[in-house]
């Protein structure tokens, strides 16, 4: 929470060498010995215990919530089975405890609940800027043109932390490239032409000098490398350059009369001093591309920013070692 901003910094403080919230833990064995030496300790652990009983009604009801907003970057690693009657089936049997709980413990329960409503609007509201699950519940409801992208924004951070994922350099270029949704069917000619375009104004190099060298590398071996995807890359003159660029067209380009239509394709540019990097690109692109369902998630992404999260949320090798 202090991390979150919603408490004051001095409680993210951590230790240096196994990074131990100390401070965190001395306030909260503070509390708790104060708690147990001058408070009825049978009422207090009910109250504790209706707290728990309360966060358990609120999980069941977040995640019926996450469900059925259709967030993109939701990704559980488990899906509770019997959804959502086991949610109801919980909020019922959970509302049933509470109130046998008494009524001092429901007492006191409210009163933290009045507490924490009061240092929310006190101190943290505008602190850290969030989006309810809620909101994209609505959206998703009124088929808003422009939705909010703070809350997925939330989640790509949440999933990255939680699956341990270090940023490294493609990331960097990943999070800063250009994303063309392309109209189609397109020939290979016009798609060159296109993302010259686009990568001209990132590498100053002339669309027309990017188009020849993208023909030329194409006419020594397709850069079609499986059926929908395509990875057209080359050498560009100068000294540490290098540019990513993403597209997709639902329509398909056409690489080849004998060759299937292309929907997906990683374009990159690098000058020859960058050769290194530019191999390493190639690989983390394979194993992006080799994630079960990529293809189906790439076509069934609704704008540009869910296309990037694809990328950057991917399973892969990081680490400026690998990088």
């Amino acid at each position: 929470m202090s991390r979150d901003r919603l408490l004051p910094s001095g409680f993210e403080k951590t230790g240096y060498r196994f990074k131990t919230p100390y401070v965190s833990i001395l306030f909260t064995s503070g509390f708790m010995v104060f708690a147990i030496l001058f408070l009825h300790l049978e009422e207090l652990v009910k109250a504790a215990s209706t707290m728990h009983l309360v966060l358990f009604i609120l999980n069941n009801l977040s995640l019926i919530v996450m469900r059925e907003s259709k967030i993109r970057n939701y990704r559980p690693t488990f899906k509770c089975p019997f959804y959502p009657w086991m949610q109801i089936i919980g909020i019922i049997g959970y509302m049933f405890l509470i109130f046998e709980m008494g009524k001092l413990p429901l007492l006191l329960t409210a009163g933290f609940i009045l507490f924490g409503v009061i240092w929310y609007f006190t101190y943290a509201k505008g602190r850290k800027a969030r989006t309810s699950a809620l909101v994209h519940l609505v959206e998703r409801a009124t088929a808003t043109e422009f939705p909010s992208r703070s809350l997925e924004n939330e989640l790509r951070e949440i999933l990255l932390e939680r699956d341990e994922i270090v940023e490294d350099r493609f990331d960097r270029l990943i999070k800063d490239c250009d994303i063309l949704d392309l109209k189609g069917p397109l020939s290979l000619n016009e798609f060159f032409k296109k993302i010259s375009r686009s990568l001209s104004k990132r590498i100053n190099i002339s669309e027309d000098e990017l188009y020849g060298l993208f023909i030329k590398r194409e006419k020594e071996s397709t850069t079609a490398l499986r059926p929908g995807l395509a990875v057209p890359h080359i050498i560009i003159p100068g000294e540490k350059k290098f540019e990513i660029l993403l597209v997709r067209c639902k329509e398909g380009i056409k690489f080849s009369p004998t060759l299937p239509p292309v929907y997906v394709a990683f374009v990159f540019a690098g000058s020859s001093d960058e050769r290194n990097f530019h191999l390493r690109t190639l690989m983390s692109i394979a194993q992006i591309t080799q994630e079960p369902d990529f293809d189906k998630r790439w076509l069934q992404a609704r704008n540009k920013e869910e296309l990037r999260d694809i990328v950057l949320l991917s399973t892969r090798e990081r680490g400026e070692a690998f990088v």
